[in-house]
C-alpha cells in the first residue's frame, strides 16, 4: 500500500506537500485560535509537518493517516525531533474511510479530498469523526483565473477546465453544502515556487545517484519540462487555500 513512486521521489526533501509555506502553517494555526489539549485528525497528513508544528505551538494531541509509507516514517521522525512524539502518532494506510476512535475537535483534508470523491465527499467522510460544534479543514485548488482553453487547464495538470471553480464559487459552494466558511489562508505564488520548485533540485540529485534505476527516465522527463510547464501555467493560473468550516 502506497502512492506511485514518482510522489516518492520528487517531493522525499519536502516537509509541507502542497504550497501552502512554513510562516502560513503557522498563521493557519492562530486563525484557528486552537486550544492546548484540542484533538486533531488529519486524513492524508503526508510529512507530519502540520499536526507536528501544531502540537509544539499549540499542544494539540491527534492522528495523522497517510498512504505513503515515506512520508509516514518521516512524520514520525519529525515527531521525535520537535519532541512531541508522546501527543501525535502517523498511521500508514488508506485515508478513505478511516474515522478517529473517538469524536475529534479539528478533522482535516488538506490537499487530498479524492480520498471522499471530491469535497462533499469528504466533508461528510470528516464528519464521522467531528465532535458537533468542530472545525472542519479542506485543502483546494480554485483557478486564480479562468484558463481561457481546455489546452491551458490540462497544462495545470487538471483534466478540464471544469475540474476547479474560482476562488467566490468555491466559498459559495461550501455554503451550498450547508457549511460556513470561518476562517482561510491562500497559498500565494512564493508558496507554489517553494512546493514546486524544490522538487526540481530533489529530482536532479536523484538522478545523480540513481541513473539505472527504471524511474531514470520518467524522472529526466519530468524534471526537463516541469519548470516552463509550471511557469506558463500552474503559476499564472492555479490558487490553494486551506478552508475552516463549520456546520450551520
Amino acid at each position: 500500500m502506497d502512492i506511485p513512486r514518482i510522489f516518492n521521489i520528487t517531493e522525499s526533501a519536502h516537509r509541507i506537500h502542497n504550497p501552502i509555506t512554513p510562516d502560513k502553517l503557522a498563521t493557519l494555526g492562530a486563525a484557528l485560535r486552537l486550544e492546548a489539549g484540542a484533538r486533531v485528525l488529519d486524513l492524508g497528513s503526508g510529512s507530519g509537518e502540520m499536526l507536528c508544528t501544531w502540537a509544539r505551538d499549540h499542544g494539540v494531541v491527534g492522528t495523522g493517516v497517510d498512504l505513503s509509507q515515506l512520508f509516514t516514517e518521516q512524520a514520525k521522525r519529525r515527531a521525535v525531533e520537535l519532541g512531541v512524539a508522546d501527543r501525535v502518532r502517523f498511521i500508514h494506510g488508506d485515508a478513505a474511510g478511516f474515522v478517529a476512535e473517538a469524536p475529534v475537535d479539528v478533522a482535516a483534508c488538506v490537499g487530498a479530498t479524492w480520498i471522499g470523491g471530491g469535497v462533499a465527499g469528504t466533508l461528510e467522510l470528516l464528519g464521522r469523526s467531528l465532535r458537533p460544534g468542530g472545525l472542519f479543514l479542506i485543502g483546494e485548488p480554485y483557478w486564480r483565473q479562468l484558463p481561457p482553453t481546455e489546452a491551458v487547464a490540462q497544462g495545470c495538470l487538471a483534466h478540464a477546465v471544469a475540474d476547479f471553480l474560482t476562488l467566490p464559487q468555491l466559498l459559495a459552494s461550501f455554503g451550498e453544502l450547508g457549511y460556513d466558511v470561518v476562517e482561510m489562508v491562500l497559498a500565494d505564488q512564493d508558496g507554489w515556487d517553494r512546493y514546486e520548485a524544490a522538487k526540481w533540485l530533489t529530482m536532479h540529485r536523484w538522478l545523480t545517484a540513481n541513473p539505472d534505476d527504471e524511474m531514470a527516465g520518467e524522472v529526466r522527463a519530468q524534471l526537463t519540462s516541469e519548470p516552463v510547464r509550471y511557469a506558463t501555467y500552474t503559476r499564472e493560473y492555479l490558487g490553494w487555500g486551506v478552508f475552516a468550516l463549520m456546520q450551520r
